[in-house]
């Protein structure tokens, strides 16, 4: 910038003089053109963001969902969702005009002045708020530099690879079975099944169930595949030991969220009486939740999820954070398009998968989008794409209306 400066300042000099006639037409048009990138690059106005919105779309279906969207003084638009409705509450009740008129690129300072901004941030909604106007930053800075986010971010994995999530499918011996082996031959390598609303109270024969449920999977996926298992934090510490114990020898990837997330304590300890790696995360809300689990051992997989934990900001600080630790970054699968970014930023020895929920994503959970993310063979490809590359697809919409927190 100085040396253009001093070109500039020379031509003033060499005009003033008369000596311009010396030079010639086509330096002159250098000239112009170097005083045309000078105004360009003064232009940080344009960067300002202008507008931010909440849109609410309604399908040919009937399907509702709403989406976050930004514009820039110069008219770059960015778009993220779907997002649930209470994250749109926060973000547009006490975040919005927090935002409006900040430069688009400074989401690490936009970040932490909203991080700041309330008593309540350090946990739950609020920091949903702050993850919904996070992604959104994200694609709109994508968009400014016509990029897909996880260039952006630095990486250049062009696919991940996925496990599947097996919520919602029968628990009956010989459909689980089946299920589990149809899902491998469509390149779900990665299974994870959850054992359906079982506690403590429920005796000894739940928990031999739970154990043999757990071998007939094993059987059916066979040892060149990996198996998971969530208990959806349904248990106490000493049946969670108990079963662990006995499925030991079923070479499990990951035993996640037994007990909730609150008692660090349990975690500690379990990690302690098995082999089996402990999971946890999808209700971290910041790295620091993060830190107090892997300083203690307490868990070997972070869940954390963009969505709720601050956004793709927030999540890149956790992968370093878990990197120290020699643990595995596998965000919890709610949305996927800022998860699956930022595990293709990541080397796969930090982040080595992404959670596909595969009745949710196959469903209508993405409806309104034009290019959907859909796993081939067990991966995601990343859109070339600026942003998130999230388009959508509007013979399917019938109505698209603006709302405010008062509509939601």
């Amino acid at each position: 910038m100085k040396n253009l400066v001093k070109r500039r300042n020379f031509f003033k000099q060499v005009s003033a003089i008369g000596l311009i006639p010396l030079l010639g037409s086509k330096v002159m048009a250098n000239t112009n053109s170097l005083q045309n990138q000078i105004t360009t690059t003064q232009k940080e106005d344009d960067l300002s963001i202008a507008k931010l919105e909440f849109i609410r779309l309604t399908g040919t279906s009937g399907n509702r969902s709403i989406y976050a969207t930004a514009e820039t003084e110069s008219g770059v638009k960015a778009i993220y969702g779907p997002i649930d409705d209470d994250a749109a509450l926060l973000a547009d009740k006490l975040m919005s005009k927090k935002v409006i008129r900040r430069n688009a690129l400074e989401h690490e300072a936009i970040w932490n002045d909203l991080f700041d901004s309330n008593r309540h941030s350090r946990g739950s909604h609020f920091l949903m708020g702050i993850s919904t106007i996070d992604n959104l930053l994200w694609d709109l800075k994508g968009k400014i530099f016509q990029q897909p986010v996880y260039k952006i971010l630095g990486g250049n994995r062009k696919e991940v690879q996925v496990y599947g999530s097996c919520l919602g499918f029968s628990q009956e011996h010989d459909e689980m079975q089946a299920k589990a082996r149809e899902l491998k031959a469509e390149g779900y390598t990665h299974q994870k099944w959850f054992l359906n609303s079982t506690s403590p109270k429920d005796g000894p024969g739940v928990l031999a169930e739970n154990v043999e449920k757990v071998r007939l999977l094993r059987e059916a996926l066979g040892d060149d595949a990996d198996l998971m298992i969530d208990v959806l934090f349904n248990w106490d510490l000493p049946y969670a030991a108990a079963w662990a114990k006995r499925v030991e020898k079923y070479n499990l990837r990951w035993f996640e969220e037994p007990v909730p997330s609150a008692n660090l304590d349990a975690f500690i300890e379990l990690s302690r009486e098995t082999s089996v790696p402990i999971a946890t995360g999808e209700h971290f809300y910041g790295r620091w939740d993060v830190q107090k689990f892997l300083k203690e051992d307490a868990i070997r997989v972070v869940q954390a999820d963009p969505e709720w934990c601050g956004g793709v900001s927030e999540l890149v600080k956790i992968c370093a954070i878990a990197s120290v630790h020699g643990a595995h970054v596998i965000p919890h699968g709610h949305s996927l398009h800022a998860a699956m970014h930022v595990v293709a930023s990541q080397s796969p020895d930090v982040c080595p998968l992404v959670e596909y929920l595969i009745n949710k994503m196959n469903g209508n959970y993405y409806y309104f989008d034009k290019n959907p993310p859909r796993p081939v063979n067990g991966k995601l490809t990343l859109t070339d794409r600026p942003g998130f590359g999230i388009e959508l697809d509007d013979s399917k919409i019938i109505k698209k209306e603006t709302i405010t927190w008062r509509d939601l």
